[in-house]
C-alpha cells in the first residue's frame, strides 16, 4: 500500500493524519540485520507489496535505506542506539545518558529532515528492574528531557518512547503519542488490556509498536492466526496503528546474530511464512450499526453552531440524523442552523438545557440518542466508534473523551489547561461513573425509562444527575476511548470563571437531589477516577503495583489525582503560568462559594473566606541507612534464581506497591541486573536497614549469595 511522499505525519486527536487524510499506521520492524546486508530497495519493495505503509528501525539508518523506503512509499519510524538498558542514572558510568543525548542530536541533524522519516523514538523498553533501581520518576524525567532534545533538533517529527506493560509508569508526559510493545499470546488478554492504553495516553493516539510470535517455539500457522486476531483487536480498540515484530528471522543484537528465536514474517533464507498472507492487512470486525439521533441544544450560539454542524456533515456513518434544539435564541443562531439542509430544527421557548435536551429526544427517531454541544466539533469516526461500543458490550449509555483543539490565543490555552473542565470518571478501564454531556449517548429506551433529564438543571449538572440516576437504576455506562469530540473550552478567562460559578450553582442542586453523594456535605464524592486528558505516568501521589519483588509482567500505575493538562508549548510564558496558578487557586473556591451561596450555607461560606492557620508537623529521622553493593553475575536470569534463594533463607516479598523486593524485619532489599558488556552482567543489591543493623544485613546477603557471586567488583 503506497503512501504519499513528502508529507509529514501529524497527530489528529486519537489518531494520525498525513496529507490531510486520516491514516492508520501499519508498520513492521525492519532490522537490524547481520552481515551481509539485504538489498534494501528490493526488500522494502516486498514490505510495501505486503501491505505495510511504515517500517520501524532500532538503529540510526543511512541515506541509502531512507531513500529506498521513500522510493517504495514507506514511512520510517526511526531510533538510535544508546545504553538505555544499562544503569544510565546514578551509576558508575554517568556519561551514558549524555552519550544518548549526543547520539540523538547527531542522528537527527544528519537525517532528521529526510522526507521518509515521520517519527522518532528516544529509547525502547527501559528494563523494569533498572527503572526501579534508578527511580521511576527520575527515569521518566530523563526520557522527557530526551524527547525535548529531539523535538528541539527536529520539531517537524513526532517523538515518543516505546514503552511496555512492565514499566507503564514511565509513560512520558510530553511525547506526541503513546507507544507500547505488547506480547500477549492469548486474544482475550490482549483485548482486555488495550482499553487501558487509552487512559494511559490521555488525549494522545496509541500506537502498538511491537507484537509478534516466535515460530521456533510455536507453529507457523499459530503465528498466522495470532496476527489475524491482533489486527482485529487493535483496530476494534481504536488504536492509531500497530507494528508487527519482525520482517525477517535474520536479526542482530549488538555485534551478535540472534539465532535463539524466529519472529520474522520471512525466514532466514527469505522465503515467506504463512503469516505474511495476513500481515499488513489490518481490519476490524463488522458490527450492527443502528440509527443514531445526534442532538445539539443551543442558546445564542451564532458564533459556534456552524462549525459544530459542519463537522456533523462530515461524519462517516450510514444511518444518522441531526437534531438542533434552539432554546429561544435571540441572536442569529436560527439563520445559521437553517443554512444546513440536513438538520431537523426544533424551536422551543427558553427553558434551559435539560428541557431542550428532552425536546430533542422527543423528536428523535434513532435507537441511540447522541448528545454533543454547540462548542464541539465531532470527529469523523465518532458515531462509528460509539456504535461499535454498543454492539460489542451492550452498554446502556456510552461516551468518549472530549479533547480541546489547539488554542488560538493565550487565554484559551490557559483555560484548556485549567482545572474544572468536563471530564469522564472511570470505575475501570471501560466502565464509567460519569460521562460529560458534550459526548454522552444513551439508548432511547433507557432514556425514556429514566424519565430523561431533570428540568431543574438549567445550564449544568444535568449530565451528572443523569449518570448518577443511570447507575442507581442498575444501568451500565461505558467508555469508548476512540469516540472523541473536539471541545473548545471557554475562550476568555472571565467566561471560564463564570462557567465555574455556574458549575457550583449546579452542584447546589445536585447536593439537594443526591445528598449521599456529597462527602461531609461539602463537595461531590466520586468512587471512580476523574481523568484530565493528561498521560498517566508516575507522579506525586501515584502508586505503582510492581508485584512481588517487582516481577509482575503488568506493573500498573494508579494515580490518586490526575495531573492537569500541560500548557501548549507556544503559549508558555510567565504571564500564562501566572494565570494558570490563579485559575488553580480560584476554581475550587469559586465552586465552593457558589455551592454555599445557593444552598444558603452562609456559615460555611464565611468560614471558607477566613484563612486557616496550620502548624506543620516535624518529620523525625528514622535512622535508616541505604547501602549499594555490586557483585559479579553469571547471566541475566540470576535475579530470579537469587530471589528464590533468599526466600528459602526466610526473606519475604515486600508489598506489591513497595519499591523494594524483599524484607526481613526492618531490613529491605532491592535487586537489579546491570549490563556491563555483551552477555556480561553484574548484580546490584541495595540494602535499607537501621544504622546498627546494616553491616549484619550485608553479611547475611553475602552469605546467601554464595561464592559464585560474592566477588565484589
Amino acid at each position: 500500500m503506497m503512501t504519499q511522499r513528502g508529507t509529514r505525519l501529524e497527530v489528529d486527536g486519537k489518531f494520525f493524519r498525513r496529507g490531510g487524510e486520516r491514516l492508520f499506521v501499519n508498520a513492521v520492524t525492519y532490522g537490524p540485520f547481520p552481515d551481509p546486508q539485504p538489498d534494501h530497495f528490493a526488500e522494502l519493495r516486498r514490505v510495501a507489496d505486503a501491505g505495510f505503509n511504515t517500517i520501524r528501525l532500532y538503529e540510526a539508518p543511512n541515506r541509502q535505506l531512507l531513500d529506498a523506503a521513500q522510493e517504495n512509499g514507506l514511512m520510517v519510524m526511526a531510533g538510535v542506539s544508546w545504553e538505555w538498558y544499562r544503569l544510565f542514572l546514578g551509576g558508575p558510568n554517568r556519561t551514558w545518558l549524555e552519550e544518548g543525548r549526543l547520539n540523538i542530536r547527531m542522528a537527527l541533524q544528519e537525517w532528521g529532515e529526510h522526507e521518509a522519516v515521520v517519527a522518532f523514538f528516544v529509547a525502547n523498553e527501559v528494563p523494569s528492574d533498572l527503572a526501579r533501581w534508578m527511580g521511576p520518576a527520575q527515569v521518566k524525567t530523563a526520557l522527557e528531557d530526551l524527547i525535548e532534545e529531539a523535538r528541539r533538533i527536529a520539531p517537524w517529527l513526532l517523538v515518543g518512547y516505546a514503552n511496555y506493560p512492565s514499566s507503564e509508569y514511565l509513560e512520558p508526559g510530553n511525547a506526541d503519542f503513546t507507544a507500547f510493545n505488547i506480547y500477549l499470546e492469548e486474544r482475550d488478554k490482549l483485548a482486555g488490556y488495550l482499553p487501558r492504553l487509552h487512559h494511559l495516553a490521555g488525549d494522545r493516539p496509541v500506537l502498538l509498536t511491537e507484537f509478534g510470535l516466535d515460530t521456533r517455539r510455536n507453529a507457523e500457522e499459530k503465528q498466522r492466526e495470532a496476527l489475524k486476531w491482533f489486527y482485529l483487536e487493535a483496530v476494534d480498540a481504536g488504536m492509531a496503528g500497530c507494528t508487527v515484530f519482525a520482517w525477517s528471522d535474520r536479526w542482530r543484537i549488538g555485534e551478535r546474530e540472534e539465532r535463539e528465536w524466529d519472529f520474522g514474517l520471512v525466514r532466514r533464507d527469505g522465503s515467506e511464512k504463512p503469516a505474511l498472507e495476513v500481515a499488513g492487512k489490518p481490519e476490524g470486525t463488522d458490527f450492527e450499526k443502528p440509527r443514531i439521533s445526534v442532538i445539539i441544544c443551543v442558546y445564542n450560539g451564532e458564533e459556534r453552531i456552524g462549525a459544530a454542524l459542519e463537522s456533523l456533515r462530515q461524519v462517516d456513518y450510514p444511518d444518522y440524523e441531526v437534531i438542533v434544539v434552539d432554546d429561544g435564541s435571540t441572536d442569529g443562531t436560527l439563520e445559521v442552523v437553517r443554512s444546513f439542509d440536513f438538520v431537523k430544527l426544533v424551536q422551543a421557548n427558553h427553558g434551559g438545557l435539560s428541557v431542550a435536551r428532552n425536546a430533542g429526544a422527543a423528536a428523535a427517531t434513532g435507537e441511540i440518542l447522541a448528545y454533543t454541544d454547540d462548542d464541539c466539533e465531532v470527529d469523523r469516526g465518532w458515531l462509528h466508534w460509539l456504535a461499535r461500543g454498543y454492539a460489542e458490550h451492550g452498554w446502556d449509555a456510552l461516551g468518549g473523551p472530549n479533547i480541546p483543539p489547539e488554542p488560538a490565543f493565550e487565554d484559551e490555552a490557559v483555560v484548556a489547561s485549567a482545572p474544572g473542565a468536563p471530564s469522564h470518571v472511570m470505575l475501570s478501564d471501560e466502565l464509567a461513573e460519569h460521562i460529560p454531556g458534550c459526548n454522552l449517548t444513551v439508548r432511547k429506551a433507557v432514556f425514556e425509562a429514566l424519565g430523561g433529564f431533570r428540568a431543574a438543571y438549567l445550564v449544568a449538572g444535568d449530565d451528572v444527575d443523569f449518570c448518577w440516576r443511570l447507575e442507581e437504576g442498575g444501568y451500565k455506562i461505558g467508555f469508548e476511548g476512540a469516540a472523541f469530540v473536539w471541545h473548545r473550552r471557554r475562550t476568555t478567562f472571565y467566561r471560564y470563571l463564570k462557567q465555574q460559578w455556574g458549575y457550583g450553582k449546579a452542584e447546589a442542586i445536585l447536593k439537594r437531589d443526591h445528598p449521599e453523594r456529597f462527602r461531609g456535605g461539602v463537595s461531590a464524592h466520586w468512587r471512580g477516577r476523574v481523568y484530565t486528558g493528561e498521560p498517566m505516568g508516575v507522579s506525586d501521589g501515584s502508586v505503582i503495583y510492581f508485584g512481588a519483588a517487582g516481577l509482575s509482567g503488568y506493573q500498573q500505575v494508579e494515580v490518586g489525582m490526575m495531573p492537569r493538562r500541560a500548557l501548549y508549548t507556544k503559549f508558555k510564558s510567565p504571564r500564562a503560568e501566572l494565570k494558570l496558578r490563579v485559575a488553580e487557586w480560584l476554581q475550587p473556591r469559586l465552586r465552593h462559594w457558589a455551592r454555599c451561596f445557593y444552598t444558603r450555607s452562609y456559615g460555611r461560606l464565611l468560614k471558607s473566606l477566613v484563612p486557616s492557620i496550620r502548624l506543620s508537623s516535624l518529620i523525625s529521622e528514622n535512622g535508616e541507612r541505604i547501602r549499594e553493593l555490586f557483585y559479579h553475575a553469571l547471566k541475566q536470569d540470576d535475579r530470579v534464581e537469587l530471589l528464590l534463594r533468599f526466600q528459602e533463607a526466610g526473606w519475604q516479598h515486600a508489598e506489591d506497591t513497595s519499591p523494594w523486593d524483599l524484607k526481613k524485619g526492618d531490613v529491605h532489599l532491592l535487586f537489579a541486573m546491570l549490563k556491563v558488556g555483551p552477555d556480561k552482567w553484574k548484580l546490584g543489591v541495595r540494602i535499607c536497614a537501621p544504622a546498627l543493623e546494616i553491616n549484619y544485613a550485608q553479611a547475611e546477603v553475602e552469605e546467601i549469595l554464595g561464592p559464585e557471586v560474592r566477588t565484589l567488583e
